[in-house]
């Protein structure tokens, strides 16, 4: 893994300062790491400005700049884009760098993506997150990583600035595979709780106060909380959670059928809560 800055701290770059990755972010910043940040939209980097955080004019020159460089954008498209396309991080990244893909994506991508970077004698994991932009506020994001162990031991020093628990699945693409399983059991929360709630309706209970006994019962669930607040059913939350769940299950439901897996209840849920968003598989 190549060495550092003058001063032996990892150099870390960033590229993806939405509502979680900036939080990531600004967390590697004020752990004292050199850090480099590039973005589509510069409007996301002004709340950078009072920060010691340096700025790229590519990814290119971005990764040029980088030891470990965290990638969080939001599909495949993009991740292919910001690491190997034109300008891409590649590009400028020195031989024993590390590229860290925190997207939620397809492994085959991840895995792709590796062999490219390994022909440059740079190493590639996967390492998507779960628990938004509070979470990472806090360094308690769940970090579910896939690679080589040196790979991923030399990245967890910067992981652990956002990420508690840091988690090493196996080789490349397996905390991928996690992520997808963990965001097709949500969704499948999501629907159960939804039809709960239009249970209790038909049999005269009030959600309020059903809600109430969802949160200190034994049917407690956190998906149940999401359902209850507002108006107590997926509407709200299918307008910007359901595009991005219906992409996640998806992917899921490809590497079950590559794998010659029967989809069983977990996917009749997750649809059940797809179909309520109005955003159906």
């Amino acid at each position: 893994m190549s060495g550092g800055s003058a001063d032996g701290a990892l150099r870390v770059g960033f590229v993806g300062l939405g509502s979680q990755g900036g939080p990531m972010a600004r967390r590697i910043v004020e752990a004292g790491f050199p850090t480099t940040l590039w973005a589509r939209r510069p409007e996301t980097l002004a709340p950078f400005a009072d920060t010691a955080a340096g700025t790229a004019g590519s990814p290119a020159e971005l990764g040029a700049a980088s030891d470990i460089a965290c990638v969080c954008v939001v599909d495949d498209a993009g991740v292919e884009e910001i690491v190997s396309g034109s300008g891409g991080l590649l590009e400028g990244m020195r031989p024993g760098g590390v590229i860290a893909v925190h997207s939620t994506v397809h492994p085959d991508t991840c895995r792709r993506l590796a062999e490219q970077a390994a022909a440059r004698d740079v190493a590639l994991v996967d390492a998507p997150v779960s628990g938004g932009g509070p979470a990472a506020e806090k360094g308690r994001l769940l970090v579910m990583t896939g690679g080589d162990d040196a790979a991923v031991e030399h990245c967890r020093p910067v992981f652990a600035t956002y990420g508690d628990p840091v988690v090493h699945l196996g080789p490349v693409g397996s905390g991928q595979r996690a992520k997808l399983i963990n965001n097709l059991l949500m969704a499948a929360h999501l629907g159960v709780a939804d039809d709960a709630y239009a249970l209790a309706r038909r049999l005269d209970i009030d959600p309020e106060q059903l809600s109430v006994v969802l949160a200190h019962g034994s049917g407690a669930s956190y998906a149940a909380g999401m359902v209850g607040r507002p108006g107590f059913s997926l509407a709200a939350l299918g307008q910007h959670a359901g595009p991005l769940l219906r992409k996640d299950v998806r992917l899921v439901s490809d590497l079950a059928a590559v794998a010659g897996v029967k989809e069983g209840s977990v996917f009749g849920a997750a649809d059940s809560a797809l179909d309520s968003m109005g955003h159906a598989r």
